[in-house]
């Protein structure tokens, strides 16, 4: 399902557009080598779509549901030329990601009667989740929200400072502690203070380390129980920060966060500056997460809401120049 619509403006399809041009390069490189000189979808095509995919970081197991998925309509469909597939690898793509659910957000609108809407942001150092936290403050607070930021990533004293920074600069109020403060207390404190306040949206960072899964698990697990003594069915959004730069290092951190808390929804960073924004793709349907929200830039606005549609249409929009 679409969220964009009307929403999606020519402001955003740019930065869409600029933001995954050296990913849809690749992509579209990759792809037409894969097809070049072939009149019809044989077995040698689709060996080198599904070569030509892998390297994309599309990753093995997308691959080979994408190529099985294209393999069934070839199949089915007795004669398909190498001019049709396009459309066929641009549906499929478009039915391996996963559809974010009815209620969630549409131009940073948050679900009616809830309020405040606790998001709680995880991911670990170095792939943007402090600058993501920044920009979403910003454009809830653009959308009309009134927001509150908890700074609970209290393991690093550089944490709060950037958080601190972005609070500023967003003119956005924070609840924060001393480097060394227990996170829970910090996230209990956050969640009373919006509660006084009348807050429509709640964010909180949280540690980025990543020591092992139970540990991780322990320190996720107070954090929600001591939320969830102030607002009973908070958190409602568990949003997993990830480096889109990094390819295949994602996914494997997209599975230590999945399987130490209930992830609900994706940000995929930097996408602005890396080939690897197949990835994407690997990510929302091995995991089965939606993606929600894409950074595109180093401006406020370079972060926007994903739409599966605009995306796809992105990537292979070269080939329609």
């Amino acid at each position: 399902m679409s969220f964009f619509g009307k929403l999606f403006g020519k402001k955003e399809k740019e930065s869409l557009d600029q933001g995954l041009q050296k990913t849809k390069e690749n992509f579209l490189t990759k792809i037409t080598k894969a097809i070049a000189g072939k009149s019809t979808v044989d077995e040698e095509v689709l060996d080198n779509l599904e070569e030509a995919l892998v390297s994309a970081d599309v990753g093995i197991e997308t691959t080979v549901e994408i190529i099985k998925r294209i393999e069934d309509r070839v199949s089915r469909d007795k004669y398909v030329n190498t001019s049709d597939l396009n459309r066929l690898l641009q549906e499929e793509i478009r039915a391996v990601l996963v559809d974010a659910p009815e209620q969630s957000y549409k131009d940073f609108s948050t679900p009616t009667g809830t309020k405040p809407y606790v998001i709680l942001v995880v991911g670990v150092n170095g792939v943007g989740k402090t600058t993501t936290i920044g920009k979403l403050a910003y454009n809830f607070k653009k959308a009309g929200k009134s927001v509150l930021l908890g700074a609970a990533d209290t393991f690093r004293a550089a944490a709060v400072d950037q958080l601190t920074i972005w609070s500023e600069r967003t003119g956005v109020p924070i609840v924060k502690q001393s480097m060394g403060s227990d996170p829970g207390a910090v996230a209990f404190d956050t969640v009373q203070s919006s509660i006084s306040r009348g807050s429509d949206v709640v964010i909180i960072d949280t540690a980025g380390r990543l020591h092992n899964k139970a540990y991780l698990m322990d320190e996720l697990g107070k954090i929600k129980r001591v939320i969830q003594k102030g607002i009973p069915d908070a958190p409602h959004e568990v949003l997993l920060v990830l480096d889109g730069s990094t390819g295949q290092n994602a996914l494997e951190q997209a599975k230590q966060f999945t399987a130490a808390t209930n992830v609900t929804a994706l940000a995929i960073t930097k996408l602005d500056g890396t080939a690897k924004g197949g990835v994407v793709l690997a990510i929302a349907n091995q995991f089965k997460i939606p993606v929600k929200f894409i950074g595109v830039g180093e401006k406020m606005e370079d972060l926007l809401i994903f739409d599966k549609n605009e995306f796809v249409d992105t990537l292979f929009s070269l080939a329609e120049e």
